[in-house]
């Protein structure tokens, strides 16, 4: 939906399963119209798109692609951004690091994100700015050379021209953000801006990057990190980085005595990673790939340590005695959006973990958790002066 100042917001329906374009739109019928005819009866409603690299490809269809068009203006919906960083299966399988693959060390990584925009340039409304949310560069682990970096940087100029092209075509703002998040090539806003230093270098005195290529700032990620929202937000802007978006989300955090771990077990799922930052009592910060590897590897931490752990929660989740969440962080964020609600003009809530929620935080349907999410993100807003637009 839109509020003020231009902001949209959405959720992104990476929480649904769907590899085929048929699957897609069969997820937006059964899930999507039903949350937009909770909070959005009667007003136009805007989607966070995500689409695989296969149903990008079948939405290419000229047929599919105006049949889609066809169906958001009958349902009065729009798109303005799409979670471009799944390439694959997402849900259901083993997803773990191959979530960031392939790369973009890689061809088929610009191939596929070029296509999501050529895609976004005929579908975003007129005069609405379009977003595109991808993966910070690779996994850590998989970067071995400098030659990688440089394909990296490589990659996103040649995606970068393609983005250019589109825009001035089509007349829109088109532009793609990298979502640093943990353990991966970009993980924290001092990572993000010595990126961007590099990216410029390649190419001194060329404005097309900080017009079209940003971050996508995930609050969950950035928590984990243990980054202070205004400081980091604050990095990004000193260093002339645009929010291309920001992923309204928040982690799990807890002191780890012995029932806290014993508790999160239960969140240590096959399907995704859910990599853990620990914080002991001196201030240092130990990262594990997992959760499993974090618990075998501090069989003795007490509550002096506390984790935070790359795991989506509902952003209404109340703290329990054993877990609490990050959003102190998406709140600081909030923060800096309601002091100057220029800075991003794109939101989008993401909470795509709700097949693998443990049983006290799964204690509804999706529908219900996302009307729920809605609704507790609308009034942080309005507490901050951004309200939907009339």
């Amino acid at each position: 939906m839109q509020l003020g100042h231009g902001i949209q917001l959405a959720y992104c329906t990476n929480v649904h399963r769907g590899m085929t374009w048929a699957e897609t739109l069969a997820s937006l019928e059964q899930y999507t119209l039903a949350v937009r005819e909770r909070v959005a009866t009667g007003r136009p409603y805007a989607i966070g798109l995500r689409l695989s690299d296969q149903a990008s490809r079948e939405l290419s269809d000229s047929a599919a692609l105006v049949a889609f068009q066809r169906w958001l203006d009958h349902h009065d919906c729009y798109v303005f951004t799409i979670n471009g960083f799944p390439y694959g299966p997402f849900h259901g399988t083993a997803v773990k690091e191959q979530v960031y693959v392939p790369d973009w060390t890689t061809a088929e990584r610009v191939t596929y994100t070029n296509r999501l925009f050529e895609l976004l340039a005929q579908i975003v409304p007129t005069g609405m700015e379009g977003s595109v949310s991808t993966v910070p560069g690779s996994f850590k682990e998989f970067i071995r050379s400098a030659d990688q970096e440089e394909a990296m940087r490589t990659n996103l100029w040649r995606c970068v021209e393609h983005i250019v092209e589109l825009s001035d075509r089509s007349g829109k703002d088109l532009h793609l953000g990298l979502e640093p998040e943990p353990l991966c090539y970009l993980e924290t806003t001092a990572e993000a801006v010595r990126f961007f230093d590099q990216l410029r270098a390649d190419r001194p005195g060329d404005p097309r990057l900080d017009r079209h290529l940003g971050i996508n700032y995930d609050a969950c990620h950035l928590a984990v990190e243990f980054e202070d929202a205004a400081e980091g937000l604050g990095r990004l802007a000193t260093a002339g980085i645009r929010l291309s978006k920001l992923h309204l989300s928040s982690a799990l955090k807890v002191r780890a005595g012995v029932a806290a771990r014993e508790a999160l077990r239960s969140c240590a799922d096959a399907t995704y990673l859910h990599q853990v930052v620990v914080r002991q009592a001196d201030g240092g910060l130990t990262r594990y790939r997992d959760l499993d590897p974090a618990l075998e590897a501090r069989p003795d931490a007490d509550e002096s340590e506390e984790w935070r752990i790359h795991f989506h929660v509902p952003l209404y989740s109340q703290p329990t005695p054993l877990f609490e969440t990050t959003a102190d962080h998406l709140l600081g964020v909030l923060d800096v959006l309601g002091r100057d609600p220029q800075r991003c003009r794109h939101l989008e809530m993401e909470t795509y973990t709700w097949e693998v929620l443990p049983a006290g935080l799964k204690q509804r349907g999706v529908v219900d958790q996302l009307v729920d999410e809605y609704g507790w993100t609308l009034e942080r807003l309005g507490e901050r002066g951004l309200t939907p637009a009339r």
